[in-house]
């Protein structure tokens, strides 16, 4: 197993990253002129970011009337002691966990949840909260984004 070198992000890196989170699909010359740099330089920029695993996907952002039938909920949850790896491992096995951080505060993990209706809701919150290792947690439905 070889080991890979780092890569070293710098603010051209920074700046691709930011064009490609508005247009994941923007194309290699809209980039280019974007950053005042040639085409082959986007391209090694890019594929250098993908290979090392800065750039992990491109997607696309709905608008949210698409999902409008979608329950989406923050819940903060309180793990015991060091057990939060544990309850990461165990967490990312619900798929409707849409992401998971880890923060600082009172509360250790914070949860985005994406639910079909709110019967699924309810079963997601009961899940988590019978998760090992879980003390205690705050759930928020989002109601609109501005």
């Amino acid at each position: 197993m070889t080991e890979r070198t780092p890569y070293l992000f710098d603010e051209l890196d920074r700046q691709l990253i930011s064009l490609l989170k508005v247009d994941g699909r923007a194309s290699i010359s809209f980039l280019a002129n974007k950053l005042d740099v040639s085409r082959g330089t986007v391209q090694n920029r890019l594929d250098r970011l993908v290979t090392s695993g800065a750039i992990l996907g491109f997607t696309i952002r709905a608008h949210q009337g698409i999902e409008k039938d979608v329950v989406k909920a923050v819940m903060m949850i309180e793990v015991v002691g060091r057990s939060t790896s544990q309850v990461i491992s165990q967490l990312r096995g619900i798929p409707q966990l849409d992401k998971l951080h880890t923060t600082n505060g009172k509360w250790d993990l914070v949860a985005e949840i994406k639910a079909s209706d709110l019967q699924e809701f309810d079963h997601i919150l009961r899940m988590v909260r019978e998760t090992q290792g879980i003390i205690s947690s705050e759930t928020s439905i989002l109601l609109t984004s501005a």
